[in-house]
């Protein structure tokens, strides 16, 4: 189990990030036109998991941004933008946006929050993920992973970028 802050309020997961080197946790989530996709759908490529509360913070729009805009032109990467936000909500962001091509999913209706260690378990958001971020290599093994500490702040694009 984490602890991490919610404006400097102490707030625990329900696990931990899955560890580096491991297999990452397989999962079915929903994109914004409604279709269940998971690992396997990406395969090939090296993967950027984005995990954050709603696309109607700040921060987590902000990292939906970050993202795109470092990887939107890498064909081995893809940025896979998690949240327990519904698809049509994730789907008016990149399309307001103007985030063609960008990767929302759907942890509504799964277990990924749960498989993943990142459900927060109490305080104002308790039932939504963390923020936080997983790379995964080709293979689908983690290669880099941070829990945020504090989830007002973004997390360190750089160090989710140099992994790769």
């Amino acid at each position: 189990m984490a602890t991490i802050a919610f404006k400097g309020q102490p707030v625990k997961t329900n696990g931990d990030l899955p560890a580096i080197g491991n297999l990452s946790p397989g999962f079915t989530l929903v994109n914004a036109d409604l279709t269940e996709v998971g690992l396997d759908d990406f395969g090939g490529k090296k993967k950027i998991l984005n995990i954050f509360a709603s696309l109607d913070t700040g921060v987590c729009a902000n990292s939906v941004r970050k993202f795109y805009q470092l990887c939107k032109e890498r064909d081995d990467v893809v940025v896979l933008n998690i949240s327990m936000d519904l698809p049509f909500a994730s789907g008016r962001f990149c399309s307001t946006e103007n985030l063609e091509g960008c990767e929302t999913l759907s942890a509504f209706r799964s277990s990924f929050a749960d498989d993943y260690g990142i459900k927060m378990i109490e305080g104002p958001l308790s039932g939504l993920c963390s923020r936080a971020v997983v790379v995964l290599g080709e293979d689908n093994k983690v290669i880099y992973t941070e829990q945020v500490p504090e989830f007002t702040q973004e997390p360190s694009y750089e160090k989710a970028i140099e992994a790769l």
